[in-house]
């Protein structure tokens, strides 16, 4: 358990029975935001990786500069990840033609790059 100078610092929420039933789904909701858009709409997965990349982005900005725990920040940036993530990898499938294993390893890819910027900009990833 934290101790209140801890709590106080932290920008991410305890991990409870209740933090997987939320994380369950927004990852649900996600996926479903990633069909709708790609599909439903008929906007293809290329404009909307593009789409979900600009909503993504903002809200990690947003994360990054909160100066404590602000919950519908952090659930709106889980819900973009989930819903860049699906829809990224579908695109590699279902249009690059690479599969889900080609679109997973670019995606990998993309987060090691990241938590390497994190970690050369920090110096730690915590």
């Amino acid at each position: 358990m934290k101790n209140n100078a801890e709590s106080a610092f932290s920008k991410v929420p305890e991990v409870t029975l209740i933090f997987w039933i939320i994380k369950i789904a927004a990852t649900t909701l996600g996926e479903t935001a990633g069909d709708w858009v790609t599909m439903s709409l008929s906007l293809g997965y290329l404009i909307g990786s593009g789409i979900f990349a600009v909503i993504f982005i903002g809200l990690v900005a947003g994360q990054i500069k909160a100066s404590k725990f602000h919950p519908s920040l952090y659930w709106a940036t889980i819900v973009a990840t989930t819903t860049l993530g699906t829809t990224m990898v579908d695109f590699a499938d279902r249009s690059l033609g690479i599969g889900y294993p080609g679109g997973t390893t670019i995606v990998f890819l993309l987060l090691i790059g990241s938590l390497a910027i994190w970690y050369w900009a920090e110096g730690t990833v915590s």
